[in-house]
């Protein structure tokens, strides 16, 4: 199963200047929890806002260019050579950026978003999910508290 895993604001945005807009440390946990033993498929820039390659999971990066990723990350052209790279029997998560985003919503069988409830001024954005092609199965709201600054919800979505 191709799933997209995201965090977006109420208006779509991903980030600004390669950055996260937030700092919400239950959404963390929910991503580790979700990825840790997969592949997961991401953009050179996306990537390179990680300080080390994420524990517990193969990391295939996609680059336009000759990028000189790690030592075990897998580096590839496009989303479709990612896709080949990785198990057919097992779930791939697509962690971003917006471009990568943008090319794997219409092939994905699934999404996991964490709706912030809030709206930041941003660069990148995850597209619009459309209710004709998308089902909201689960939701799971999480108030702002002493860690978190701002509200948000889990939501989980499948192809209908």
């Amino acid at each position: 199963m191709i799933i997209l895993i995201a965090a977006t604001a109420q208006n779509n945005a991903l980030g600004k200047n390669n950055q996260l807009l937030w700092h919400l440390p239950n959404d963390f946990k929910h991503f580790k929890n979700l990825t840790s033993g997969h592949y997961i498929i991401m953009g050179r820039k996306t990537f390179e806002t990680f300080p080390k390659p994420l524990p517990n999971r193969t990391h295939i990066i996609i680059s336009r260019s000759q990028y000189q990723a790690p030592e075990g990350c897998i580096t590839v052209n496009s989303l479709h050579e990612a896709i080949q790279k990785c198990p057919k029997d097992q779930d791939i998560y697509i962690i971003g950026g917006g471009q990568i985003y943008q090319q794997a919503i219409n092939i994905a069988n699934k999404i996991e978003l964490t709706r912030v409830h809030h709206h930041f001024e941003a660069d990148t954005f995850f597209p619009e999910i459309d209710p004709n092609k998308w089902q909201l199965i689960q939701e799971h709201y999480h108030p702002s508290d002493e860690k978190h600054a701002y509200s948000f919800t889990f939501q989980t979505y499948i192809k209908k």
